[in-house]
């Protein structure tokens, strides 16, 4: 079931009417307060989410949903006006899968649809991840540093995990823009540099494990616990 939360009726019809017609389930909510009476007695399998919303808007919403273990896991794509790329990196950070601006054809709503989908069902990799002092646990989304909890960003949270997951394999920062940002995104690879930045900074003495590869990327290596 793909639920839709869009206060347009004409927009949120037409949503509906593309995805039952490719062969999905789908629910409209004009408003965050129904959106989350009925999330009380059903979890869907992903949400478009408007970012414009009366009384509780996306962001509002995206936030709730990502900090419950009960929604966190359902992705989210977030649809927000033309030209407002505060509102995308912002929704990214906070957990969005990814993003549609405004107005959208239906086709490509379907097909983001259909690619987070895909992303999301390759969570086959190992729960916990260690290296050094660091302990990422990715079905609970923490991560400790010698045993004390660290409070990470989504996409720091991913990038950590992306390097965790793969010691001592360099990735340029395309790879590393297009894998955790999504290839789509239209944004700059500085966005990597600034968000390792803040990682770094945040592993404490562990920080210097992620190392600059010079006109390439960047790298982690520690020891495997």
């Amino acid at each position: 079931m793909i639920w839709c939360v869009e206060d347009d009726n004409s927009i949120r019809d037409i949503e509906l009417y593309a995805l039952q017609s490719t062969g999905f389930e789908a629910r409209g909510f004009c408003d965050g307060k129904s959106f989350f009476k009925a999330l009380k007695s059903e979890k869907p399998r992903l949400i478009i989410l408007d970012v414009m919303l009366p009384e509780m808007d996306g962001i509002e919403i995206l936030t709730k949903l990502k900090s419950s273990t009960l929604t966190r896991d359902i992705p989210v794509i977030m649809a927000t006006a033309k030209g407002t790329e505060y509102d995308k990196i912002h929704g990214l950070d906070l957990g969005a899968d990814d993003y549609l601006v405004k107005p959208f054809g239906v086709m490509e709503m379907i097909s983001r649809v259909k690619a987070v989908l895909r992303r999301c069902n390759k969570n086959a990799e190992p729960s916990i991840l260690r290296l050094s002092g660091i302990v990422l646990n990715e079905s609970e989304r923490t991560v400790t540093s010698d045993g004390i909890r660290l409070s990470l960003t989504f996409k720091e949270f991913e990038l950590l995990r992306k390097f965790m997951a793969h010691p001592g394999v360099v990735f340029t920062r395309d790879q590393l823009f297009s894998d955790i940002w999504g290839s789509d995104f239209c944004g700059e690879t500085r966005t990597v540099d600034i968000h390792i930045r803040t990682l770094r900074q945040k592993l404490g003495i562990y920080g210097n494990l992620i190392r600059t590869i010079r006109s390439v990327g960047y790298s982690m290596e520690g020891n495997d616990d």
